[in-house]
């Protein structure tokens, strides 16, 4: 017995979860001097209620560097609906005072000259912050959305941020629990192999599907005996490419798309393409940093739907999460119906730490299309962060179990959900709904190991020993490598005093955690991270 209080001690499992502050790196400007406004106009001394609010200043100013008067200035909250309004003065210079911390959009707009938009921008308790914005002129300004077939929209601003290089990602780069860290890398891997799927209407990407690869092999001696035939035809050349590509010829397919991108005479739609292709190419190769940029060119050439999704989810799997929110913020505007922009958005947020606004973009992506399965799948696994509560998350997972009363999954998620809102009110609860839910997701899926982890800790807190033990046995069968259900195992086991069945659970719970700390350790190891600079929003040079 006190063999296993030390080890469910130092385990810690129950401590587990934990949250984390939201924190974005924003360089500074030199702020005015005392009694003195950002206008240069005289102020009162602030109040004990002003003093421990925040400020946002900074000018705005045309592509030239000069500034604009009179332009309007919007500070939105990511998360509310209260916009706040200013006008620029006659340096270009505006201020929004008395500001409550949180996560705020900036946007500027001005007669004459495109919209200029930052965000998200966070300001923190009594921090003092500048932004300055740059509106070029309406002559060469850009759409945000395409509004026909045949018209690209284009990335409206430069990224706020510079990918210098990679570094071993000996840190995880996130934070709290071994849990959320584990579901952040997850949903990494889950946002980026989306990338392989179809894409809604909206994209109107030239890039063509890749072949399985025996076709490609066997089409290779037809594509490279038409490629001599006909030299300097970009489709068949393209075709070879990619054909080398889809065959694991890596090399071979890198140097033809440089061949092709260096005759210098493609149009910017079939330069976009070749970027994207030796982005994956380099990425395959194990070059993320070439394959980055690569992504980033593409995006520029033809910012496409695909283009920026792969280009977001390619900083995302490196833990570059501040730029992969930049990117997917600015993918959601040009194509605001894209289920899976949003869905990377949301995935990109809950590895920074913010999960109410990672759960209000997911609600939102299984809003645009409710039969998708993908957001739903998101907002369970986020359920790891076991004190994010968001109604719009219960919600949304009681609709998939509606949409999909014969999905294991949607019931399990949905019962977790309203499990853990019982946990958070702190107050005994009808359960009914999660054991019934439970054991449909059991009945449909019989070797559903947490479905019967869950059920026993529900048996458990309902003082029902010997079933809970009766189910995490279940657990542990179904599934060996569940950790958790040999560790509750052995708890229950100790408490109905049989502690030689206690101590084996907990050699297993310690051999699991081991093993599987161990392979996340070398699955980290392998994955490379971005080191990247966000921009001096000072500098007027775009």
């Amino acid at each position: 017995m006190i063999r296993f209080r030390e080890l469910a001690r130092q385990s810690g499992y129950a401590n587990r979860i934990a949250t984390w502050g939201l924190a974005m790196i924003l360089f500074l400007a030199p702020m005015p001097g005392p009694g003195k406004s950002a206008h240069g106009q005289a102020v009162q001394e602030p109040s004990a209620e002003q003093a421990n609010s925040a400020t946002l200043q900074g000018s705005v100013r045309d592509g030239r560097g000069r500034p604009v008067a009179a332009a309007t200035v919007y500070l939105q909250a990511a998360t509310g609906t209260q916009t706040l309004t200013v006008r620029t003065n006659s340096e270009g210079d505006y201020h929004f005072p008395a500001l409550g911390e949180g996560v705020y959009i900036l946007r500027a707009e001005m007669a004459g000259y495109g919209e200029a938009t930052f965000g998200p921008c966070v300001v923190g308790p009594k921090e003092a912050k500048r932004v300055d914005l740059i509106l070029k002129s309406a002559a060469v300004s850009t759409p945000r959305t395409a509004t026909s077939a045949g018209e690209q929209p284009q990335f409206f601003d430069e990224p706020q941020f510079t990918v210098a290089g990679v570094t071993e990602a000996m840190n995880p780069g996130g934070h709290g629990s071994d849990t959320i860290l584990r579901t952040t890398e997850a949903l990494a891997k889950e946002t980026a192999s989306l990338g392989a799927t179809p894409v809604n209407n909206e994209s109107h990407s030239s890039q063509t599907t890749s072949l399985p690869i025996t076709s490609a092999q066997e089409s290779l001696s037809h594509l490279e005996r038409a490629s001599q035939l006909n030299p300097g035809d970009y489709g068949t050349d393209y075709k070879l490419a990619l054909a080398y590509v889809n065959a694991g010829q890596y090399e071979r397919g890198r140097t033809q798309a440089q061949t092709l991108l260096a005759r210098a005479n493609e149009s910017a739609l079939q330069q976009s393409e070749l970027h994207h292709l030796l982005a994956d190419v380099e990425e395959k190769l194990g070059n993320p940093l070439e394959a980055v940029h690569e992504y980033q060119r593409a995006a520029d050439l033809n910012p496409s739907e695909p283009n920026l999704f792969d280009w977001g989810s390619e900083l995302l799997m490196h833990r570059a999460y501040e730029p992969a929110i930049d990117v997917f913020t600015k993918g959601n505007r040009l194509f605001p119906h894209s289920v899976r922009m949003l869905t990377g958005l949301g995935a990109a947020w809950y590895a920074r730490g913010s999960y109410d606004l990672a759960a209000r973009h997911l609600c939102e992506a299984s809003d645009l299309n409710p039969d998708d399965p993908k957001p739903y799948l998101f907002l369970g696994k986020m359920q790891s962060v076991r004190t994010m509560q968001s109604e719009c998350l219960v919600e949304r997972l009681q609709r998939f179990a509606q949409l999909q009363p014969g999905n294991a999954l949607a019931n399990y998620y949905y019962a977790l959900s309203l499990w853990n809102r019982h946990e958070s009110l702190g107050r005994v609860e009808n359960l009914a709904p999660v054991e019934s839910l439970l054991d449909k997701a059991i009945q449909l899926d019989p070797k559903f190991g947490a479905a019967y982890l869950q059920l026993g800790i529900l048996y458990s807190e309902q003082g029902d020993s010997a079933k809970a033990i009766a189910a995490y046995q279940r657990a542990t069968e179904t599934n060996p490598g569940l950790e958790e259900a040999h560790y509750r195992l052995a708890r229950a086991y100790s408490r109905a005093g049989e502690e030689s069945k206690a101590e084996a659970e907990l050699r297993l719970y310690e051999q699991l955690s081991k093993k599987a700390a161990e392979q996340v350790e070398h699955e980290r190891g392998e994955i490379q991270q971005f080191v990247y600079t966000l921009r001096d929003t000072n500098s007027p040079q775009r």
